[in-house]
């Protein structure tokens, strides 16, 4: 098996150089712990480009939960995407849901629009929440730069969903289950030699990277840890 990717939530710069220094082979950048993860300033994108040499990940979500809002609210997010592109970045977070928990294809294409063709992304745990997993991941099959579902297999986390991760790994050359699968949300140790076994080959922490809570800075020896785990 080759090397799976650890990929690890930071806040700002000083987490991007612990996470590297710990083995994290990407980042996910975002702002607002509080709310799940909003879209980082600009000026946060940019220190943390200039702090690390790993790709990084820009969350594009204006508020809580995963609704796009309205248009005024989705303009703004597309324009928001622009600048960060226009920044440097190159590989984005996002994903939004209708109120039938369907993905929400105008929002998603426009803020795909945004970020350009080029841009790769991920779609995030609003998959989780979704009416038909598999439904969305058929909705979202032709999205240009779509290239991972950041999943638990459920709402609730890993150990409710791992049945779910290991069947839609298994379906891995269907049309719709191409992206890969990065497993997270409430992911732990344990979880990881039956998705490996399984084919997962990517992995998102958060938590697991701070056991002093959000208030405290990403751990190098905690995200070691999961490398070590990992690579092991």
């Amino acid at each position: 098996m080759s090397r799976p990717i650890l990929e690890v939530i930071a806040l700002g710069p000083e987490d991007a150089v612990a996470a590297q220094s710990g083995g994290a082979d990407r980042l996910e950048l975002v702002s607002d712990m509080a709310a799940d993860g909003l879209t980082p300033a600009r000026e946060t994108f940019a220190a943390v480009r200039a702090a690390v040499d790993i790709p990084v990940r820009v969350m594009l979500r204006a508020t809580d939960g995963f609704a796009a809002g309205g248009a005024a609210a989705l303009a703004a997010l597309c324009e928001e995407a622009r600048a960060l592109r226009a920044e440097g970045a190159e590989e984005f977070v996002l994903g939004f849901l209708t109120d039938d928990g369907r993905a929400d294809l105008a929002a998603v294409s426009d803020l795909a629009e945004a970020i350009g063709p080029r841009a790769r992304w991920t779609f995030h745990r609003a998959i989780d929440r979704a009416a038909d997993r598999n439904a969305v991941r058929k909705q979202l099959a032709d999205q240009p730069g779509l290239d991972t579902y950041l999943t638990a297999g459920s709402a609730s986390g890993v150990d409710d969903g791992l049945a779910t991760l290991l069947a839609e790994a298994a379906r891995g050359d269907e049309p719709g289950y191409e992206p890969r699968i990065m497993a997270g949300g409430g992911l732990q140790l344990k979880h990881v030699p039956v998705l490996r076994e399984a084919g997962v080959t990517a992995f998102h922490i958060g938590t697991a990277s701070r056991p002093a809570g959000w208030d405290s800075p990403v751990s190098p020896s905690a995200v070691r840890t999961w490398r070590t785990t990992l690579d092991g």
